[in-house]
């Protein structure tokens, strides 16, 4: 059976043209690599069996998004029980939650997550209300400590995130550590909570401690119905804007990228993971049609998969935030300046690791656009 192996899933995909949702039977060949599609509803064959190298084994499973010919799809499904089995059954999500205390080293709580082969498919910066604290620790109410929980839980931004990966559950809660941050230093020294907490309740993040509690904790930052959940916490007209890109976040730079701006004085004070579908991209990349040669390929890469925007607070912070981004092209970047975002993480003139404001009167415009744009399914202001 090896040699002739192959994974079915059912995938969806939104055409922009038709503003349709459409479903294909997607095929992977591990052997060499190729995929195939098939279009359900007019059964016949849409993409013959081919060679693709950017799909990997480890990104089929129902959920996620991949890219397949700078199509994103949707996995909705499994084609077959042999898939199921073989590639579904340990996958699992789980809500993370970065506490107020810890907000601030977020760069290396993504890059935990990442080594522990868990991936990060929503994340959202929010200020709890009291009301919603009070509501996502309802279970606690009763205990002497709620009080306190909620108060401290609402004196700063946290950050939700879903997670997922094989037994994300345990994998995440063995990541945090005891909740008590004294005891992680005694029984568990290279835990979350170690390294970043204070007590108890000053512990640095949350997990949800079953698949029950992660599905309902997930809808409450996440919804997947009614409303956006807790807004993100955009509102900010003098602060640069940066997207991270979409091969950035494949390349797991993530943690490392938000890490060397915290390095570098500048505060996250939003953050927000999203997809961009074509139109979307073009629009928010409208300034450059015309103007570079690159702009056809800057959209493809912005509409390759999944982008995190962010706002950035600091001292003049557009301009500021600009210089340490460098300039577009990562080489002339890695000679004029060497510390910069795109001379550290970029690669080509197009994938250079983040989108940054270009012109500081785009500034408060682009803040506007960057947490507005409406998705079709999604609005990114969340």
């Amino acid at each position: 059976l090896g040699h002739s192996e192959r994974f079915a899933f059912l995938a969806e995909w939104y055409d922009p043209s038709a503003a349709l949702l459409r479903r294909y039977q997607l095929l992977f060949y591990p052997k060499d690599g190729s995929v195939e599609m098939f279009d359900v509803k007019n059964q016949r064959t849409f993409l013959r069996r081919t060679k693709y190298d950017e799909l990997h084994q480890e990104d089929l499973f129902v959920g996620n998004r991949v890219n397949v010919f700078s199509r994103q799809l949707d996995l909705i499904g499994y084609g077959d029980q042999y898939t199921g089995n073989k590639l579904g059954s340990k996958k699992e999500r789980t809500l993370a939650m970065i506490k107020p205390d810890a907000v601030n080293k977020m760069g290396d709580i993504l890059q935990m997550i990442n080594d522990a082969n868990l991936i990060l498919t929503k994340a959202k910066m929010t200020k709890l209300t009291w009301k919603q604290a009070a509501d996502f620790y309802t279970e606690h109410q009763t205990k002497s400590f709620f009080h306190n929980l909620v108060q401290f839980m609402t004196s700063g931004p946290v950050v939700a995130m879903e997670l997922m990966g094989d037994e994300a559950v345990s994998v995440w809660r063995r990541i945090l550590g005891p909740t008590d941050s004294g005891v992680a230093r005694k029984e568990a020294p290279p835990s979350l909570r170690a390294q970043f907490g204070t007590d108890g309740t000053r512990n640095a993040g949350h997990g949800s401690d079953s698949l029950a509690s992660a599905a309902r904790e997930l809808e409450f930052f996440f919804p997947s119905t009614a409303g956006h959940g807790p807004a993100n916490t955009a509102n900010c007209t003098d602060c640069a804007c940066c997207v991270i890109k979409p091969h950035a976040i494949s390349e797991a730079l993530t943690g490392k990228i938000l890490h060397s701006i915290s390095a570098a004085g500048f505060e996250i004070s939003a953050l927000q993971m999203f997809n961009m579908d074509r139109a979307n991209a073009e629009e928010f990349l409208e300034v450059y049609k015309g103007v570079v040669t690159e702009y056809p390929n800057m959209v493809a890469e912005l509409c390759s998969g999944p982008c995190m925007a962010l706002e950035i607070r600091g001292t003049d912070a557009p301009k500021t935030f600009r210089e340490f981004c460098g300039p577009a092209d990562p080489e002339i970047a890695r000679h004029l300046r060497p510390d910069s975002l795109r001379a550290l993480y970029g690669k080509t003139k197009v994938q250079n690791a983040v989108h940054c404001t270009d012109l500081p009167e785009d500034g408060i415009l682009e803040v506007h656009t960057y947490w507005h744009l409406i998705h079709p399914h999604i609005s990114i202001s969340e």
